[in-house]
This record gives C-alpha cells, sequence and structure tokens, in this order.
C-alpha cells in the first residue's frame, strides 16, 4: 500500500520533513549509470562482510534467539530458517557489522549498506521486488542517512550517540518506502515513525551490543512503513520544530537545509562515495594502520628495533577508539595501539587479528609502546573528510625516527578479492560477484537469496 488511508488527513508542509519525503517519493538513481554501478559495489562488500560475519559467535547467539523455529519469506545468512521481513533485517544487520568490516560513508559518519541493504533484501523477497528495483532503492537509503548525517552535525556522534543506529532507522525507512512506491505523505509518516524509534550508544563499542545497532535501525525501518502500510499515523513532520528530531538529537548544531541541499547531484553512494574497509576494524583505526604499514614496508622494521610509536590525530579523531590496551580481539577493533601494533608486526591485519578471543601477548606488549595525542592546531574531526588524518611516528631503540602522515582512506582495492578471502574461497559462494555485476530481476535477486544459507552456522 502506497497510501496512508483517506480518511487520515495529512498535514500541512512545514520544515524539511514533507521536502524530503516528497524528494524521496520523486528520486529516479536509475538514471545515473555511477549511481548504480557504486550501488552494486556496496551490495558485493556487504555480503563480504555478512558471510563473514556469520560465523560469528554472537551472531549465532543472535540466531538461536530471532531464528528458531520462525516462518517467513525472507532469507538470512549461515542459516537454512526464513523468517519474518523485521526478523531478517536484524539478523542480516547483526551479520553484517559483526566484524566491523562493512562500508562506511563520511557523510553518514557511521556505516549505511549495513543497514539499509538487509531492510531492503527483506522487504524485496516479501514483495518479490527486482534487482534493479532494489539498487535504486539503495541509492535513495544512502542519500537519505548521508543528507541527514551532513544536516546533523558532529555533535550528535559526539555526544554519545552511534549514527549507524540512529540515521539508520530514518535511512532504512527512506529505502524501504521507496520500494514500496509509498507517496510522499507516506514516507513522511514512515520517517516520523522510523525517527521515534532511533537509537543506538557509543558506549556499546567493543562489545556484542555494536553490531546489534545495525540490525535495530534496519528492523526499525522495515517496522515503520509495515505500520504505515497497515494505516498506523504518527505525528506528522517529526524532524522538525522544537522538539522534533533534528533538534533533539543534534545538540543545537542541526542545519536542516542541509538535507536536500544538493540532493541526488551527485548522488552521495557515488560521491563521496562509500569506503569500502581493507581491514576488520574501526575506521578510525585505518589512518594509522596505513601510515604504520608504509613505515614498516620503507624501513624494513621489526616490533624489536621498536621503543615506542606516538599516533596524533586531530581534536575528536580517536572519539570512538575507546580501547587502549584490549582484551579480546572484539575489543582490539577499536584500538588504535592494537591495530597499529599488529600491523608492525604482521603487516596488513586480517580477520583473524581482531577475532573474538583472547588477544595476543606479543602485539599487547607492542601495543603498551603506542601512545596517542592530538593536534589542537588542526581542525576538528566531523563529516568532512579533509578534518581526518593520523601522523605515525615511530623512535627506535638506536635513536633513530621515522614519521608518516595519511590524510586520506584508502579503499580496498579489490572487492572481488575481498570477498573470496571472507567467504574462504567457498565454491558455492563464487558466482555471486558476477551475479551483482549484471542482476536486474526478480530472479536475480531471488537467485542471490539462495546463496544466504551457505556457509551455515
Amino acid at each position: 500500500m502506497s497510501r496512508l488511508p483517506a480518511s487520515v488527513p495529512t498535514a500541512p508542509i512545514a520544515g524539511i520533513s514533507r521536502p524530503l519525503a516528497t524528494a524521496i517519493a520523486h528520486a529516479v538513481p536509475s538514471s545515473d549509470p555511477a549511481a548504480i554501478a557504486a550501488a552494486r559495489q556496496g551490495v558485493l562488500d556487504f555480503l563480504a562482510a555478512a558471510f563473514a560475519g556469520a560465523g560469528d559467535a554472537a551472531y549465532r547467539k543472535l540466531l538461536a534467539v530471532n531464528g528458531a523455529d520462525s516462518r517467513g519469506a525472507a532469507a538470512v545468512f549461515g542459516s537454512a530458517a526464513h523468517v519474518s521481513a523485521q526478523q531478517a533485517a536484524l539478523l542480516n544487520g547483526y551479520a553484517g557489522h559483526a566484524l566491523d568490516y562493512d562500508d562506511v560513508h563520511s557523510s553518514v559518519r557511521g556505516h549505511p549498506s549495513t543497514v539499509l541493504l538487509p531492510a531492503l533484501f527483506a522487504v524485496a523477497q516479501k514483495q518479490g521486488s527486482s534487482a534493479l528495483e532494489l539498487l535504486d532503492a539503495y541509492v535513495v537509503g544512502v542519500e537519505t542517512m548521508a543528507r541527514l548525517g551532513l544536516a546533523l552535525g558532529s555533535r550528535h556522534y559526539e555526544q554519545g550517540f552511534h549514527n549507524t543506529a540512529t540515521l539508520g532507522a530514518l535511512g532504512a525507512a527512506a529505502a524501504v518506502s521507496f520500494l514500496l512506491k509509498f507517496d510522499a505523505p507516506a514516507i513522511d509518516n514512515a520517517l516520523g515513525l522510523a525517527a521515534t524509534q532511533a537509537a543506538g550508544l557509543r558506549v556499546q563499542f567493543g562489545s556484542e551490543a555494536k553490531p546489534l545497532h545495525a540490525g535495530l535501525a534496519a528492523r526499525a525501518g522495515v517496522f515503520a512503513a509495515e505500520l504505515t502500510a497497515a494505516g498506523l499515523r504518527g505525528a506528522a513532520d517529526a524532524l522538525d520544530g522544537p522538539i522534533g528530531f533534528f533538534a533533539v538529537f543534534s545538540g543545537g548544531a542541526a542545519q536542516p537545509e542541509r538535507v536536500l541541499d544538493g540532493w541526488g547531484a551527485p548522488w552521495q553512494i557515488a560521491s563521496p562515495g562509500l569506503y569500502f574497509k581493507p581491514w576488520p576494524c574501526c575506521t578510525a583505526t585505518h589512518y594509522a594502520v596505513h601510515a604504520a604499514l608504509s613505515l614498516r614496508d620503507t624501513h624494513k622494521l621489526t616490533p624489536h628495533d621498536i621503543e615506542r610509536v606516538t599516533v596524533t590525530f586531530p581534536p575528536g579523531g580517536d572519539t570512538p577508539l575507546s580501547n587502549h590496551l584490549p582484551a579480546t580481539g572484539l575489543e582490539a577493533r577499536f584500538s588504535v595501539e592494537y591495530a597499529v601494533a599488529a600491523a608492525l608486526t604482521d603487516g596488513s591485519p586480517g580477520v583473524a587479528t581482531f577475532a573474538d578471543v583472547p588477544v595476543r601477548d606479543d602485539l599487547l606488549a607492542l601495543a603498551a609502546r603506542v601512545t596517542r595525542r592530538h593536534d589542537d592546531t588542526a581542525a576538528r574531526a566531523s563529516t568532512d573528510p579533509a578534518t581526518r588524518f593520523s601522523s605515525v611516528e615511530i623512535a627506535l631503540r638506536n635513536g633513530t625516527v621515522f614519521r608518516h602522515k595519511t590524510d586520506r582512506l584508502h579503499s580496498a582495492e579489490n572487492l572481488r578479492a575481498k570477498f573470496a578471502d571472507a567467504t574462504a574461497h567457498a565454491d558455492a559462494l563464487a558466482f555471486v560477484p558476477a551475479l551483482i555485476d549484471t542482476m536486474h530481476s526478480a530472479a536475480d535477486l531471488a537467485t542471490l537469496f539462495n546463496a544466504f544459507a551457505a556457509n551455515r552456522v
């Protein structure tokens, strides 16, 4: 159902809520080949992260609670179960974020695909949508999350909210609403119902609850759209006013006009685009990991050579890095000290580096010699990529000092290789990258969904 019941009056246009809903309703991302190509890449990267995440111990716990004895149309990773759309969005969102190996978008300051694609996959199976319809809706979802992130400002994240969770609920509602061909009043309603579910605290970083944020946001978006289709009406224009989404969540830093400033020109999924992680750890470590790898390779360094390491961030650049000397690989994903120690010892970190087992003593010993500092002359880290960098200084035991600064993220170079590695080169999944490159029909999506049970946990 694409409209609210005729008996329900619609509210007058006010603020940004209704104009945003109108922009979503009238979006035509399929007219931009670059956006659709970027969406195909995003699907492949997400699937790499999710198939790998389906083997995570915490995901199995969630699957035991939400995937058992269920009946529905939607497939979930690593299981033969078919569950409801809401359950599938929750489970697949968790799987995609379980290893922190999924993509990042600078405007979101978070992870869009692990929220949007689980929501869209779940609803697309129920509706029999085509692959091209799903890709279009995915582009719209990224655009919504990104524009909301730019408009909300940096204080939201700095106050302790997790943007993947909060913005994700609205982005998923937008994407699913577009897939279901809702009109603007219905989309406005769905956004409001998603906004009132928006939640997620950064205090959970480094715990098994952090990936739950992605699943809960995906489920919230599906739930908001399903309620809207059923005729349940929330407050109109819920993003606006003194107690609306922007006022409550922004800490006074919101610029709502940025939501539609440049909408779709270009699409945010294409520019600045998605960042595909080469390493399964928090993106805030990646600048320093890249710098450490460069110094290691250039100067042939070994851990024995190193007296101390100093990592310099812009103010706020290490905000999500809550662990200094972690106890487990799960905690280590949010420790620049451990990530740098691993890079200097082993080279490029992999999934095993951050497995949820006790950390290695040798890496912890080197991590104890890594300290952080902030360059207070630099601009505060924000959604603007130009404000982000890390500088790594390595002092050797012989008194020599080497330095390297990285001021841009280096995305995974070969997503097919990342997918193959993440799926342990499983023959049953070897067809997936080629399918994603060409998929267009509902039958193509069905073929993809049938693969979800591969590598069953």
